[in-house]
């Protein structure tokens, strides 16, 4: 069966007025996002935005021979391509999807017009990219200071906040790419948490059976982010406004496609 998704499953297309959300949700493309898509390269231009709703997207830094870390992550909280209203245009980091699921697109230029009426997303989007940047800065101390299995627990609770699920579909791989170690180091702190009764992994699948004594094993890294996000952003209940409900059929007959 079709899942039905709305642009109100991403919390900043939520909490925008009505006004605001009539502009933009006719023009919003729901596309697919598999698990590996890549929705930008390191110093491309940005045309287009994104609005994860199911789907998780990392921001990597890639290095010259090749290595790679993950910076920070984005779902249905935010949005990716945060230098298309900033005015930078392109940005040093790649952006790829670490957990399949959807996304809306939204032409850049649509976004930029909007983010220049001062309106209500204006302040959203700056505070949103506050938070965003006190991720990447928590993130650079925690990868610098605390030990693997600190920063996987991290990884693995922020993972958890932008899914419906318990359950990751994830390789030890793609996490040693993800937090720029050798994957040896993944699997012995896997291992650890396996042993403890806090993870399961079996098959590219972690499943967290102990959320609890996961927090309680992680350094103070995912709390402050956490803290920060809950500040700046604050909870609103997803909500489909009247102009956004009256919209929603025009997005939803948007071409589906895959990111290449």
């Amino acid at each position: 069966m079709l899942t039905v998704h709305d642009p109100s499953e991403n919390q900043l297309l939520a909490r925008l007025n009505p006004d605001e959300q009539g502009r933009l949700v006719p023009h919003l493309e729901l596309i697919d996002m598999p698990l590996g898509s890549v929705l930008y390269e390191s110093g491309a231009t940005l045309r287009q935005v994104y609005f994860p709703i199911d789907c998780i997207v990392s921001l990597l830094y890639v290095l010259a021979d090749g290595a790679s870390a993950e910076i920070a992550m984005v779902g249905n909280e935010g949005l990716i391509g945060i230098a298309v209203f900033m005015g930078g245009e392109t940005t040093p980091s790649r952006a790829i999807a670490q957990s399949a699921g959807h996304a809306y697109r939204l032409a850049g230029q649509r976004l930029k017009d909007e983010f220049h009426r001062n309106g209500t997303l204006h302040e959203l989007f700056l505070r949103y990219t506050q938070a965003l940047i006190t991720e990447m800065a928590q993130t650079a101390v925690c990868n610098r200071h605390h030990s693997l299995e600190q920063q996987l627990c991290r990884w693995l609770l922020m993972s958890l906040d932008r899914l419906s699920s318990n359950k990751l579909s994830m390789t030890q791989e793609l996490i040693a790419d993800m937090l720029g170690v050798r994957r040896e180091g993944v699997t012995g702190a896997a291992g650890k948490l396996q042993r403890l009764g806090i993870i399961h992994y079996q098959r590219g699948q972690i499943t967290v059976l102990d959320r609890t004594k996961l927090e309680a094993l992680c350094c103070e890294c995912y709390a402050v982010v956490k803290k920060e996000m809950d500040r700046l952003m604050p909870y609103v209940q997803r909500r489909a406004s009247a102009s956004a409900a009256g919209s929603r059929a025009s997005a939803g007959r948007n071409s589906r496609s895959s990111v290449t």
